[in-house]
């Protein structure tokens, strides 16, 4: 990258041109890979700055990441409809080190997610496995291309990663595309395994059984939401009986669940808002209401096996609205009418201390 304060358009797109041929020409003998640049752009949303700054993480919370990934893909799939169709292979071989690891963990420990998991005494050791797998294995040949070696994203210690510079920057810029790329990849990959012919069967719900929130968890966020404010809409007010579980900063643009993100909308304010980003106004409630109860929203979070953070989340949405000061983009007020997110929005964040 250059010498100025953030990448230049050319670098811009000679970092893209690079992630395409790393999805093209990379040799993918299992998801890790994919795994691994979903943790990199997550992390570089949530720690990394919009400059050229390096950023510096370890072994053992991109391992986390993996666990978090891997945590429901552990379980055999379809049991969402409580069904027991067998584990998806996530490699070309034997089961996956870190789903076999994940697996084990789960059998002597009764924990419904990643995020409770660390209460237990053994999480720890179950990170140590899984972070010498992904030391061993995707950190150490992801920027292996076309049989050479293009090292453009990171440089490595025995320890930790250090993106380059202006790497963070170009991941928290297009995280959107390397998301679902990445996501894609990862589900044409599983369905390609001869081995999964028979678990998969007919079913088309394989991306929804990878990567989204269950419907019972859901359920659990959606009643436990409705004790803590009752069942009005986060966005008209309106007292209904029928309530959606809604991301305040749409799914599809940060697609990793946080208990802070979740609100309650009433259906018709659910589709209209759709996958925009809420007004001013609705920021200002959001950045009130999450401070005010954030130790409840926790509470939730606990209960319905999602992870909670008030501060992870208002990184999020901070760089969520400043991409959009960048495009011009518009945010949702209510049902056909928005308004130009401007630089004014970006005060809002101050109100989180």
């Amino acid at each position: 990258m250059g010498m100025s304060t953030t990448p230049t358009a050319e670098e811009q797109l000679s970092f893209l041109g690079k992630i395409q041929r790393l999805f093209n020409e990379s040799d993918f003998s299992s998801t890790y890979k994919y795994a691994l640049l979903i943790s990199l752009a997550d992390l570089a949303v949530e720690h990394g700055k919009d400059n050229n700054s390096v950023l510096e993480l370890t072994n053992r919370e991109i391992a986390e990441r993996f666990i978090e990934l891997y945590w429901q893909q552990s379980a055999p799939y379809g049991s969402r409809e409580q069904s027991s169709n067998g584990i998806l292979f996530q490699n070309n071989g034997a089961q996956a080190a870190i789903v076999k690891a994940i697996q084990e963990f789960k059998h002597s420990n009764n924990f419904n997610s990643p995020e409770s998991a660390k209460l237990s005494p053994k999480y720890k050791i179950l990170v140590t496995k899984v972070t010498s797998t992904v030391a061993a294995q995707p950190i150490a040949y992801l920027q292996n291309i076309g049989g050479g070696s293009l090292p453009f994203l990171y440089e490595r210690s025995p320890s930790s990663l250090t993106l380059k510079e202006g790497v963070a920057y170009c991941l928290r810029q297009f995280q959107p595309l390397i998301q679902q790329l990445a996501r894609n990849r990862w589900a044409d990959f599983i369905k390609r395994n001869g081995k999964n012919i028979p678990i998969l069967g007919e079913s088309g719900d394989l991306e929804r059984f990878l990567f989204e929130t269950s419907r019972r968890t859901l359920a659990i966020v959606g009643q436990n939401l409705k004790k803590l404010y009752g069942a009005n809409c986060f966005y008209c007010k309106k007292n209904l009986a029928q309530m959606d579980v809604d991301h305040f900063i749409p799914h599809s643009l940060y697609p990793r669940d946080l208990m802070h993100n979740f609100v309650l909308a009433c259906p018709s304010c659910n589709r209209s808002k759709s996958d925009t980003l809420a007004a001013r106004n609705h920021l200002e409630n959001w950045f009130e209401i999450s401070n005010k109860n954030s130790d409840a929203i926790m509470e939730i979070g606990e209960v319905a096996g999602v992870s909670a953070s008030l501060i992870t989340s208002v990184a999020i949405a901070r760089w969520g609205y400043g991409a959009a000061i960048q495009t011009d983009g518009l945010a949702w007020v209510e049902p056909r009418n928005y308004e130009k997110i401007s630089r004014e929005y970006l005060h809002n964040f101050e109100l989180i201390k």
